[in-house]
């Protein structure tokens, strides 16, 4: 059977969104509590499925990283229902007003929270991102139409159809969640010039995908941007700290978007700390610049290039610094704008790092692997924007929300 029409699926995602900006907060809960039994109870199916998945990227050759963020396991899907639980329990964004005010003429003004409408996700290999994706745009009352890479197909299918079934049984469109399953290259082309369907357009994958959309794309998108995040450890770092946050950073899960790329240090402390590093991160690639290498002669050579990817493996670049101006001038150099964390008992210079580090997250003692929405209280996140327009930093509810002037009177007109 021919697979169902881009256009067609557009219209039956418009036509629940417009059923879902109207829902009630105990409805859209009820169907993520719904959507979340029915993924546990489909835990089977999805398994299977992914496995699948799974086996195809193995005999393609699929990096390590890839295959990670591609599989799952009965851990990681009961993760993506209790994310979608944690999402129930937020506040509803929607009908919030932002702020209200009255005229000298009688009328009053406020600016009140509303849905984007529908919310188009297309992604690669991580089928968690089905989940937390319908979780966040169920709650703030957008649909979500999804297309996922060809190699997630078979999981994202049972996802949907186990979250579908959950949604409709609390009552509202199952068509709140559409997925795309053409999965041919030329759907994405087109995904990205739904206009009139697509109210928000969100890229979760490679730089091939985000120039895709940057060069094709005529909806409004996010971008969802490469991690290559720092760790700056400062002269007045304590050790034992700066050990925990850089290991933690590099290796809890090397192949996501928030974990460490480049470690920083500051020349001061660098023949002491490299070394401990060094030996805490046993089995990471490491490559330094010339000052590194100097105190760890056995490691690689670290060019332009290194300090510029995103590696997405055990493989890390160190650069050493003479002070926190050099720190800030290497990550200004290379930063994508994601995450970048600073390891100081120092408060003014963790000031200075806060104030002019131009990052969508700025850490100080802590590890960039806690950019996350789940991690930082928003329930999920629909991606980690690195752009400075409407949204920053990991998206939530009120990310995937706009808002309307609502403006009441009793006769004015205008002279």
């Amino acid at each position: 059977m021919a697979p169902e029409p881009l256009a067609a699926l557009g219209r039956r995602a418009k036509a629940a969104a417009r059923i879902l900006a109207t829902a009630t907060t105990g409805q859209k809960n009820d169907a993520l509590e719904h959507a979340a039994e029915a993924l546990i109870g489909a835990s089977g199916a999805v398994l299977a499925a992914n496995a699948e998945d799974v086996a195809r990227a193995e005999a393609a050759g699929g990096t390590e990283a890839n295959v990670d963020r591609l599989r799952l396991s009965e851990a990681r899907l009961g993760q993506m229902a209790g994310g979608l639980r944690a999402v129930a329990a937020l506040a509803d964004p929607v009908g919030e007003v932002v702020e209200g005010w009255t005229l000298p003429n009688g009328l009053t003004v406020r600016r009140v929270r509303v849905p984007l409408g529908v919310v188009g996700i297309v992604y690669e290999s991580r089928p968690n991102v089905t989940s937390d994706a319908v979780g966040l745009c169920v709650k703030s009352g957008n649909a979500a139409l999804l297309r996922g890479s060809a190699g997630a197909i078979a999981s994202n299918a049972a996802i949907t159809g186990a979250l579908r079934s959950g949604i409709a049984k609390a009552g509202l469109p199952a068509d709140c969640v559409v997925l795309v399953e053409d999965t041919r290259r030329e759907t994405v082309a087109e995904f990205v010039t739904l206009r009139g369907v697509i109210d928000c357009l969100v890229p979760r994958g490679g730089p091939a995908l985000v120039a895709l959309v940057v060069d094709h794309a005529t909806v409004p998108y996010v971008i969802d941007g490469d991690g290559n995040c720092h760790v700056y450890v400062d002269a007045d770092a304590d050790l034992d700290v700066a050990e925990r946050i850089v290991v933690n950073a590099k290796t809890q899960r090397p192949g996501v978007c928030n974990a460490m790329e480049t470690l920083v240090v500051h020349r001061a402390i660098a023949p002491v700390v490299l070394p401990r590093l060094a030996r805490a991160l046993e089995g990471v690639e490491l490559v330094g610049d010339e000052a590194a290498r100097a105190i760890l002669p056995g490691i690689g050579v670290a060019t332009d290039d290194d300090f510029a990817t995103e590696f997405l493996r055990l493989k890390l670049a160190i650069a050493v610094v003479d002070d926190l101006d050099g720190a800030l001038e290497h990550i200004a150099r290379y930063s994508t704008g994601h995450s970048e964390a600073i390891v100081t008992r120092d408060y003014e210079a963790a000031r200075r790092f806060t104030r002019e580090v131009d990052a969508a997250a700025v850490l100080v003692n802590a590890s960039t692997r806690f950019v996350d929405g789940g991690e930082l209280g928003l329930g999920a996140e629909i991606g980690i924007s690195t752009q400075k327009l409407h949204a920053r930093g990991p998206m939530g509810l009120r990310e995937l929300t706009s808002v309307k002037f609502v403006i009441e009177g009793d006769g004015q007109v205008r002279s």
